[in-house]
């Protein structure tokens, strides 16, 4: 199983921009996607966007055009670059990890999860 450490939460103004990153335990090979989910209070936890070992990336309707998602396999780290925020973006965002046979992924696909980084947007 792969260990993932978020980093990069915290509070912003509406407009604003915050990276998260999110670190793994192991070798890139083992898994070929990996992807950010976030939950807000009373919600169900949603994929915000992932991304495929060659770089294919899908996106919720919700965050494109602010939101890019990229890895460094060099340093099994990835990342979210969150631009434009609004307040509609405060949730526990998600790192995860997995296996998937079809593309976009599904959550069952993520076997691997982060702990989860705060996000509030708020002015």
């Amino acid at each position: 199983q792969v260990q993932l450490v978020e980093s990069g939460g915290g509070s912003a103004q509406p407009g604003e921009t915050l990276r998260l990153s999110c670190v793994a335990s192991v070798r890139s090979f083992s898994i070929n996607v990996m992807g950010w989910y976030r939950q807000a209070p009373g919600k169900q936890r949603s994929l915000v966007a992932a991304i495929t070992a060659t770089g294919v990336t899908d996106y919720a309707d919700s965050v494109k055009g602010r939101f890019t998602i990229s890895r460094d396999n060099s340093k099994n780290t990835l990342y979210l670059q969150m631009n434009s925020l609004k307040p509609e973006d405060t949730a526990v965002y998600f790192c995860a990890a997995g296996l998937m046979s079809n593309w976009p992924p599904r959550a069952a696909d993520f076997g691997s999860w982060g702990q989860g980084t705060q996000v509030t947007v708020s002015s």
